[in-house]
């Protein structure tokens, strides 16, 4: 599949265990995925679209939940939820101030950057980006300093990725914004300027250059 994707694709490809993911993140080995596995693929997928789930029941009651709570964040509260769905495109950026453990419940691709690559606009060039695929059952950690958004599917079944993060990331701000790439706590968002979507939500526009599609 890596090399299909590479031959298609004008965005450079790689694996998730190649060297040059090393900026971005890291393939953890030592949690046991076989049950977040399954309760991941027992959701329902959406018709079209994708959906976020900040904490899921199903997964932060298996012991998997507790073992990234201890070895990845060190014991601070830790939410587990879910990202599925349809989805092809680059569309945004986003970070947070914390690294995120995934686990990739179908084969995925991720496009991302790095934080350091934005200007003093606050906007990024999407020839700054890069993608990398990661087979079904691999767990791998995303930098605080990696520029991400939702994974793109890597078969027109959909794709399913679990998120860990620190508790409460990714949900309503208690207040107003502060500066306009604020989008949620702990959770900062550059819309791809194409994307009106976002940006007519009022999303900063803040990635320019070509909004890649992942073919496969």
């Amino acid at each position: 599949m890596l090399k299909d994707l590479q031959e298609k694709n004008r965005l450079p490809v790689y694996a998730v265990t190649d060297p040059e993911f090393a900026m971005y993140g890291r393939v953890v080995t030592d949690l046991d995925v076989a049950g977040i596995i399954a309760a991941g693929e027992a959701m329902p997928m959406p018709a079209s679209g994708s959906k976020y789930e900040a904490s899921t029941p199903a997964f932060e009651a298996l012991p998997i939940a507790a073992d990234i709570t201890k070895r990845y964040f060190g014991e601070l509260p830790t939410q587990i939820g879910c990202c599925w769905g349809h989805s092809n495109y680059l569309n945004a950026l986003e970070w947070h101030t914390s690294s995120e453990i995934n686990v990739a419940i179908t084969d995925i691709v991720i496009i991302v950057a790095l934080r350091q690559q934005m200007d003093k606009n606050d906007s990024i060039d999407s020839s700054r980006c890069v993608a990398f695929y990661a087979p079904k059952g691999t767990a791998f950690e995303t930098y605080a300093t990696t520029l991400h958004y939702c994974p793109c599917e890597a078969s027109a079944d959909g794709f399913r990725m679990v998120v860990a993060l620190p508790k409460g990331t990714n949900t309503p701000l208690d207040g107003p914004k502060q500066h306009r790439t604020d989008c949620d706590k702990n959770k900062w968002l550059l819309a791809h300027v194409d994307n009106q979507d976002l940006v007519s939500r009022g999303f900063w526009p803040g990635v320019t250059g070509e909004n890649y599609r992942i073919e496969y």
